[in-house]
């Protein structure tokens, strides 16, 4: 009778939660044995969902969500830190990309990772630490979600394809809709090209500038 109490009480406090740790809960219980047992036993019922080791949400909270897509979001930068989305993600938020993004695609300052769960594949590139710049930390209900402008984005997506991109067709071929980046777009991109000074990414800018400007 006991334990069904403290069980109750454990979930209780963590059901409205977006997202606990095993020491959240270290004031009611201190065996994290005994609570990886539980959560395990929660997991099979579905009423528990492991977003990573260690990382946990309540069915409950949810069904109760109705901002899924910011929630998304917000794992996505909670899941690995830093980092922040960008590349495919992000530039299908802006139309560059006319496919729906699969997967929720981040660049981070650690290295290259890749975490699934229920909630969908999120992906993480490393990028050096020089460019681990041009997002913005936004604040959206009760989430702070750190996306790549648009032109960062476009930077990130070319940055991690650099090497096959060796002339004009291979960047066609990426069917971007180009129509959606503007001239502020193009200068801010240009400056993300001058900070990498790598000679590649520079042609790679050149031939981009050329196909726009059609």
């Amino acid at each position: 009778m006991r334990n069904d109490i403290k069980i109750k009480r454990i979930i209780a406090s963590v059901e409205n939660l977006p997202y606990f740790t095993l020491d959240d809960l270290s004031s009611i219980e201190k065996n994290k044995n005994y609570l990886k047992i539980l959560f395990s036993r929660y997991e099979k019922t579905g009423k528990l969902i492991r977003l990573k080791k260690g990382i946990y949400v309540t069915e409950r909270y949810l069904l109760s969500n109705r901002e899924m897509n910011k929630y998304h979001e917000f794992l996505a930068n909670l899941l690995y830190q830093p980092s922040y989305l960008s590349l495919d993600y992000i530039l299908c938020r802006h139309n560059l990309l006319t496919e729906l993004p699969k997967n929720f695609t981040s660049a981070t300052k650690n290295k290259t990772a890749h975490f699934s769960n229920k909630l969908g594949n999120f992906f993480y590139h490393k990028i050096k630490n020089e460019l681990f710049c041009g997002f913005d930390i936004i604040k959206e209900d009760v989430f702070n979600i750190m996306r790549a402008t648009k032109a960062k984005a476009l930077f990130d997506f070319l940055y991690f394809r650099k090497n096959l991109l060796t002339n004009e067709n291979a960047i066609e071929e990426l069917r971007l809709n180009l129509g959606e980046i503007t001239e502020k777009d193009m200068e801010e991109l240009k400056s993300y090209i001058k900070l990498e000074k790598s000679k590649k990414m520079n042609e790679i800018f050149i031939i981009l500038y050329k196909l726009w400007k059609r």
